[in-house]
């Protein structure tokens, strides 16, 4: 009994169909990013044009420093929010293609294991030991992939987890350096 092949215009297909799923989602990732970047735009010009306009009106020295002061915190404030937003664009993007990786990768598993199964049952007398390395290595491989994908997570979240520390801090230091000019001047 020969051993069956797949269609290969059904493996083409799907080989194709895979192809424009990861794209799709790359482009999805990318367009994200896109807008985002759009609208950072948008908010910065728009936060320089109010800023320049309260810039004239400012004679005494203290109110200079104090609106020169004031403007570090929102800028601080904007950028870790643009940091934590394409680092959430990254991630679901990441999640994503971790997904459909997983999705395409379970299907060819289970080709080859349908393969492995059905050359066991018309291997020649004798061929248990190679039928079984093939078997051990199938698995052996599966679990290469699961320990491989765990780790990938893991690494992503202990990016998160360092990201959000760096954030934190780094939103404390800007609003105790926009305070501290302030109350400076008001000491003097």
């Amino acid at each position: 009994m020969a051993l069956s092949s797949p269609d290969p215009a059904a493996v083409v297909k799907a080989n194709l169909d895979a192809f424009f799923g990861l794209t799709g989602k790359i482009f999805e990732g990318a367009e994200k990013l896109a807008a985002l970047n759009l609208q950072a735009v948008r908010s910065t010009l728009a936060e320089a044009q109010e800023n320049m306009t309260k810039a004239p009106g400012t004679t005494d020295p203290l109110q200079w420093f104090a609106l020169q002061s004031g403007l570090t915190g929102p800028f601080a404030e904007n950028s870790l929010s643009y940091g934590r937003q394409v680092f959430d664009i990254a991630s679901t993007t990441q999640a994503e293609l971790t997904q459909f990786a997983q999705a395409q990768y379970e299907r060819h598993n289970a080709r080859v294991q349908a393969f492995v199964e059905e050359a066991a049952k018309n291997a020649p007398a004798g061929s248990e030991a190679a039928i079984a390395a093939w078997k051990s290595a199938t698995s052996a491989t599966s679990t290469l992939y699961e320990t491989l994908q765990k780790t990938g997570q893991q690494a992503v979240q202990a990016a998160e987890s360092n990201f959000n520390s760096v954030a934190a801090t780094a939103s404390k230091t800007a609003r105790r350096a926009e305070q501290a000019p302030v109350a400076a001047g008001t000491k003097g």
